[in-house]
């Protein structure tokens, strides 16, 4: 439905609002889907295309994991160096 509605807006040559009153959908929804398909054929370079977009939110997800992690290994490192600094029995 997506394709069929960008491809109308592109061949037909009408507004936005009109194919999407046709198609019963949001209008918004369907500039936002010919904006994305435009980026994607390069013809908007101030957006991202829609794999640059799912490598953002790849790369955001590793970031978030990393940190983390990282945070897990501080917390490990204070434990670990308490236990070394701890007064021993003789």
């Amino acid at each position: 439905m997506r394709e069929r509605a960008i491809r109308l807006v592109f061949e037909s040559g009408r507004p936005v609002k009109h194919v999407a009153d046709d198609l019963g959908v949001h209008p918004e929804a369907l500039r936002s889907w010919v904006r994305q398909a435009e980026a994607d054929a390069g013809k908007r370079p101030e957006r991202l295309t829609s794999d640059e977009r799912e490598r953002l939110k790849a790369l955001e997800r590793e970031n978030r994991e990393l940190r983390k992690a990282n945070e897990i290994l501080k917390a490990a490192s204070v434990f670990f160096a308490k236990e070394l600094d701890a007064p021993r029995p003789k």
